[in-house]
């Protein structure tokens, strides 16, 4: 599993004073509130940042980092991911996976047909999509709702799926 978890993408700087505008990766945005510290990644490479202040405009996240106190100097972070230390975080509720834990899980149907593996998971507002390439690059589009997926074992890195009626 990987380390460190990736929660947004610096985007932009806001105002002169060295905050950053960050484009989340999570379902709740409201977790920004709880961390003490993120580690920024970009070409140079990883460095840990305290945080000093947190604020929410228009579904992105306002972050204002300790040794940042100049528009120059956020300026440098643009584009840069945030991350977190798994270990950090709180347990996630029974059923809820991170997307990266998922991404190359090998997906079954109850009938034990291989159809291939997790590509990419989206989010369509109302449920997440499950992108699955086989082995020639054919996708399969499958809904992340209950009727579908029936079983997720990160152990032996497989989804089983019931396909419905209209899915293939």
């Amino acid at each position: 599993m990987t380390k460190y978890l990736e929660i947004g993408q610096i985007v932009n700087t806001f105002g002169i004073k060295g905050m950053v505008k960050i484009k989340p990766f999570t379902d709740d945005i409201n977790r920004f509130d709880k961390l003490e510290k993120v580690y920024i990644k970009n070409k140079e490479g990883k460095k840990e940042y305290q945080i000093q202040e947190v604020k929410y405009h228009k579904n992105m996240v306002l972050m204002k980092l300790e040794g940042v106190d100049t528009l120059e100097q956020a300026e440098i972070l643009r584009q840069s991911y945030l991350l977190v230390n798994r270990e950090d975080e709180e347990p996630l509720e029974e059923g809820v996976y991170y997307i990266v834990d998922l991404i190359g899980l090998e997906v079954y149907t109850d009938e034990n047909i291989f159809l291939g593996k997790v590509d990419d998971i989206f989010n369509t507002g109302s449920n997440d999509i499950y992108v699955v390439k086989d082995g020639k690059g054919k996708q399969i589009l499958l809904p992340g709702i209950p009727d579908v997926l029936k079983n997720v074992d990160l152990e032996k890195g497989k989804i089983t799926v019931h396909l419905i009626p209209g899915l293939m």
